[in-house]
Order: structure tokens, then C-alpha cells, then sequence
């Protein structure tokens, strides 16, 4: 069964788009799209392992990450809703977690 893929609110959205839109070439922004479309069918791709301890994004939890390149996006998963929150894209760099 698919999942929904969302962001939790509209700010978090923005903000998401924003960093996205920064980002070049113009090969990786697809490939995160791509990316987040693929977490509509595996929410929980194999090597991709959780976020130990998960980190606060906002005033919600990451306790997924989805590494495209040098980018992470941290989501969520509310299984019983069958919810992918799609809460930030980072650089990867020791600030990311």
C-alpha cells in the first residue's frame, strides 16, 4: 500500500522548497525529488538506516534520513496513517544530526 507523502505545515514546506531551490546542478534537485516520490512505495529503503538518537526538527521528530548525494532529508513515518512527514533537507556536515 502507498504512503502519502506531506509536509507537517505549510512554513516547513516553504522553508523545504527554499533550500531545495538552492540547490545545483539542477541533476540533484531531481534526484531528491525522486527520492521523495520513492517514499511513497518504501518508506523504509534497505541501507538507510534510522536516525539514533532522532533529531528535532522544528517542533517534530526525524527518526528517518534519505541520503541523495551530499543532501539529507529527514522525514518521519506514521504507519498507522500511512504518513511520510518530510521535515527537512540538510547538507550533509556535522550539524546535519
Amino acid at each position: 500500500m502507498k504512503y502519502d507523502v506531506r509536509f507537517p505545515s505549510g512554513s516547513i514546506e516553504k522553508r523545504f522548497l527554499k533550500a531545495l531551490n538552492r540547490i545545483s546542478p539542477a541533476g540533484i534537485r531531481d534526484q531528491i525529488k525522486k527520492g521523495i516520490l520513492g517514499l511513497a512505495d518504501n518508506p523504509r529503503p534497505y541501507g538507510e538506516p534510522k536516525i539514533k538518537p532522532p533529531v528535532e526538527v522544528y517542533e517534530h521528530v526525524a527518526q528517518f534520513r534519505l541520503r541523495v548525494g551530499n543532501y539529507r532529508i529527514l522525514y518521519d513515518v506514521d504507519d498507522k496513517r500511512k504518513i511520510v512527514w518530510i521535515l527537512a533537507l540538510r547538507r550533509r556536515n556535522e550539524r546535519t544530526y
